[in-house]
């Protein structure tokens, strides 16, 4: 198996403990995933985090998510969660080998705001593409059998994402041990999670998400998403995590 270290683990939506959800290796029980499903480094040869670069053009995604959103979103809000991640690792690194925890309690709330971020954003880009593909039989029967048709998870996942309170995400997970698909709400995202649940489908609701292109209509930045959504590596995500696990 490749090194966590090394590689994008995000992939299979395998986030750690910082940013609330499940810190084990995913693929602990089953087979490594595919090089091609690995193919994002997460840390640098120094060990700090890095941005990962955006799977398409900025402008790919018009006209649906715009341009401008993008390099702002992704070059600015995101490359300031990897250094708000790196700042509370190095913090917390020094206040373990001094032995001096007067302030971990806000490292630890920083790593937590910061980790979560930087993960979910990372998960966020490969889940749009200017290409939707096709989601996967796997993916099919498991939404028909948790939410009952397609439709009526997509009523369920823009109406759970639209009522998110102040900032957050929309969130589908996969919970392996009960081999259920889960929506989840993530007022703040480090708060709010259930941590045997890995996301398969994010979407970040933040106002600087849509807010150039759609003002506070957050409805249609949701209805515009669904037109990018890259249902090839949702479903990935779904086949990966049921091979490790032995879902059916």
């Amino acid at each position: 198996m490749k090194k966590m270290t090394k590689r994008n683990f995000l992939k299979t939506g395998a986030v750690l403990g910082a940013a609330g959800f499940v810190g084990a290796p995913a693929f602990a029980a089953g087979t490594p995933p595919s090089e091609e499903f690995l193919k994002q480094d997460m840390i640098n040869d120094q060990g700090q985090y890095v941005l990962p670069p955006l799977p398409y053009a900025y402008d790919a995604l018009e006209p649906h998510i715009d341009e401008q959103t993008m390099r702002l979103h992704h070059d600015i809000h995101h490359n300031g969660y990897v250094k708000g991640l790196n700042k509370a690792t190095e913090k917390i690194k020094s206040a373990t080998a001094d032995n001096d925890f007067s302030l971990i309690k806000h490292w630890e709330s920083e790593l937590a705001f910061h980790g979560s971020g930087h993960f979910l954003h990372t998960i966020f880009w490969n889940n749009m593409s200017p290409k939707q593909g096709t989601r996967s039989k796997t993916l099919d029967r498991q939404i028909n059998n948790d939410f009952g048709s397609f439709d009526k998870f997509t009523n369920l996942y823009k109406s759970a994402s639209k009522s998110v309170e102040g900032s957050g995400w929309g969130i589908l997970g996969y919970q392996p041990h009960t081999d259920k698909l889960v929506v989840l709400q993530a007022e703040k995202h480090q708060n709010h999670s259930q941590w045997i649940t890995y996301p398969l489908l994010v979407v970040d609701v933040w106002e600087h998400a849509y807010y150039l292109k759609y003002q506070n209509k957050r409805a249609e930045y949701l209805d515009a998403f669904f037109e990018v959504i890259n249902w090839e590596d949702v479903s990935q995500r779904l086949d990966e995590l049921k091979t490790a696990f032995g879902g059916k």
